[in-house]
């Protein structure tokens, strides 16, 4: 099989273009996987560093200082809902119009 010169004209420069198509579909691949790599080392750091679940006597049980606590808490609010009662003022209103 022997090419003539107008044939070399077109098959050489195809040649060229055909190593440039296979040279970029190989770079893909290679990005491709390296991008998988990537990800994957991001879900494997994230599920090393997070709880995936709690056991159950990590959960902590309020001691009577906790309880005491809470119960002075409540009895601030309420003691505080009560001032706020006493001091408002007995013809002023306690409705602000912004309208207009």
């Amino acid at each position: 099989m022997s090419l003539k010169g107008i044939e070399l004209q077109i098959a050489i420069p195809k040649t060229f273009e055909a190593g440039r198509i296979a040279e970029q579909k190989q770079q893909q691949s290679q990005l491709n996987q390296d991008q998988a790599q990537l990800q994957n080392e991001k879900e494997t750091v994230k599920n090393r560093e997070t709880v995936r679940h709690s056991e159950k006597y990590a959960k902590t049980d309020k001691d009577s200082k906790g309880k005491n606590q809470d119960m002075n808490q409540k009895e601030k609010e309420h003691q505080h809902n009560e001032e706020e009662k006493k001091t408002m003022h007995p013809y002023k209103g306690s409705f602000v119009d912004f309208t207009g």
